[in-house]
């Protein structure tokens, strides 16, 4: 008896220590402190302990804790060549990269605040990479895969919310693919992956997007057009596509076709101030004349 009392002891204290251990380090005003001065690490701190700490709260329904503290701490030392150590960068990725998964299929819970800010810390990953590469060419590779299948696999559609503050899945992953396009080693085939993507979004969408999502989504396809190597054959019959997608809008007309048709019209209208905005050339001419002969005869 006295065995089992000892046992359920030690068992008890285990289990206090795991919680313990589990719960916050650090409390809001520290983090508030460290955002105030611009990311500074505090004396005696270590940065890639720290980060991991902040990676937790990406799925806080706190949206101090989770946008202003955890995503705008670890976008700074993300940026920062000199804070994170390469080992912390590629272990937060993985981690990233874990969390478009979990809950997946899920829409109207908080599951999705993990999955939202994880791709969008992952595009602060993807814009590092783009100018130093580290993540190496398999994991580079799978990241694309992996951001194309949560942009159609997710869900939740929220923009904004009352309680909540930004969820915005679908605007952030649109960021991780824009900067995920500005890399060299992207190949044809993933560019035409993410324009596909892209059109399998905004087919799916049950409602019309109202937080500047077609306008991050168009950011995204003008990143994959620019590029030295991708070929407008490629692009007119994906614009073709989505005309095609409108055809019976006003004959077989429901509440899902009027969303996808006004989606795609924002999205359009965007691609053309985006390329407007481009350096100018031949290509990027021929690209914005696409573009407006489609809307043109919408």
């Amino acid at each position: 008896m006295c065995k089992s009392l000892a046992l359920a002891g030690t068992i008890a204290i285990l289990l206090w220590t795991v919680s313990a251990l589990a719960q916050p380090q650090h409390d809001k005003e520290f983090w508030r402190t460290i955002a105030r001065q611009h990311g500074a690490i505090p004396e005696h701190q270590s940065p890639d302990a720290l980060a991991h700490e902040l990676s937790a709260m990406l799925a806080s329904p706190d949206p101090e804790l989770r946008d202003d503290v955890a995503y705008s701490i670890l976008a700074t030392w993300i940026y920062r060549g000199n804070i994170l150590s390469t080992s912390t960068l590629i272990s937060l990725t993985d981690e990233w990269r874990a969390n478009l998964k979990s809950g997946i299929g899920e829409a109207g819970t908080d599951s999705v605040l993990k999955r939202s800010f994880s791709a969008l810390c992952l595009s602060e990953i993807a814009k590092r990479e783009a100018k130093e590469p580290f993540l190496g060419t398999d994991r580079y590779h799978n990241l694309v895969s992996e951001a194309i299948i949560y942009l159609q696999s997710e869900r939740d559609l929220r923009g904004y919310d009352p309680k909540l503050h930004w969820i915005h899945a679908t605007a952030h992953t649109a960021d991780l693919l824009a900067a995920l396009a500005d890399s060299p080693q992207l190949t044809q085939q993933e560019a035409s992956g993410i324009l596909q993507a892209i059109r399998a979004r905004l087919f799916s969408a049950t409602e019309v997007f109202t937080q500047g999502e077609q306008d991050r989504l168009a950011a995204a396809v003008v990143c994959v057009v620019r590029r030295k190597d991708f070929e407008q054959s490629t692009f007119d019959p994906w614009l073709s596509a989505l005309e095609q997608e409108d055809r019976d809008v006003w004959t077989a007309t429901t509440p899902e076709s009027l969303a996808r048709y006004q989606n795609h019209n924002y999205l359009l209208q965007a691609q053309t101030v985006r390329i407007l905005l481009e350096p100018e050339s031949a290509r990027m001419t021929s690209y914005r004349q696409s573009v407006v002969k489609v809307l043109a005869r919408r």
